[in-house]
């Protein structure tokens, strides 16, 4: 029994992570045009620390993630407490409202703040992308969040209470160490939904403000260059070494 759960999960993670392998494997083929393999090579890397416009995007595309990652989590883990803690009217209406834009369309969203931005005459770049993907991100922060806040025991609150903590103490002393893996967890979910957002982006930026989804998506018209291949690969060990880092801050802490 424990050979066939471990053949499926076996499966089922080398069909997730397939894709992804035979992108790192095509970032080092000497062959610019075939998927035949002619060689290794590190000749892309290369040339892709000399594509200034790429390197632009992709710094470009961090900054964004990360402020707006950041003030989401901020935002959303502030507001699945408020909804935990307290009672107000027109709670469950918010809650529902908060499920609904997590399952609406993304171009719903894009078309929606496109014309915000255009009724505010608010100039599209910075500014707009950052609003866009705050949006895009707080309501999957108060989800992640709440979900952790389920299993949460109400008495230790109580009790803080009952000597004396004020409420700014309670959140920062008892709460947030309690649910600070899923604060970590949704700012991870949250900086990889700005990363690769493409729909929404493609409404609110401007030609000021490049993006590398939609630098990416303009350049694989023409086909996927080896220097892109190359990017993606970067950007996933980047990935992996921000996920091993949190999950090891998270062991120092519990310890």
């Amino acid at each position: 029994m424990k050979t066939i759960k471990a053949s499926y999960a076996l499966i089922i993670y080398f069909l997730l992570y397939l894709p992804i392998g035979i992108l790192i494997i095509y970032s080092f083929n000497a062959s610019k045009y075939s998927t035949e393999w002619k060689g290794f090579t590190l000749d892309w890397y290369d040339k892709l620390l000399q594509n200034d416009s790429l390197i632009e995007a992709a710094m470009n595309s961090l900054t964004i993630a990360l402020f707006s990652s950041l003030i989401a989590t901020a935002i959303g883990t502030l507001g699945a407490v408020a909804l935990y803690r307290y009672t107000f009217y027109g709670k469950k209406f918010l809650q529902s409202m908060i499920y609904i834009l997590i399952v609406s369309p993304e171009i719903v969203m894009g078309i929606s703040l496109l014309m915000l931005f255009a009724a505010t005459t608010l100039p599209l770049g910075f500014w707009t992308l950052l609003i866009a993907h705050i949006t895009l991100c707080v309501p999957f922060v108060i989800v992640t969040v709440a979900t952790r806040l389920a299993g949460f025991d109400k008495s230790i609150i109580e009790a803080a209470k009952d000597l004396g903590a004020e409420e700014f103490t309670t959140f920062y002393a008892i709460i947030l160490p309690n649910i600070l893996p899923a604060v970590i967890a949704g700012f991870l979910l949250s900086f990889t939904l700005s990363l690769d957002d493409v729909i929404i982006s493609f409404f609110v930026t401007g030609p000021s403000y490049e993006i590398l989804p939609i630098k990416i998506y303009s350049m694989v018209r023409l086909g996927v260059k080896p220097e892109i291949n190359a990017l993606c690969t970067i950007m996933f060990v980047f990935t992996i070494i921000v996920v091993l880092l949190s999950q090891f801050l998270l062991k120092e802490r519990q310890k």
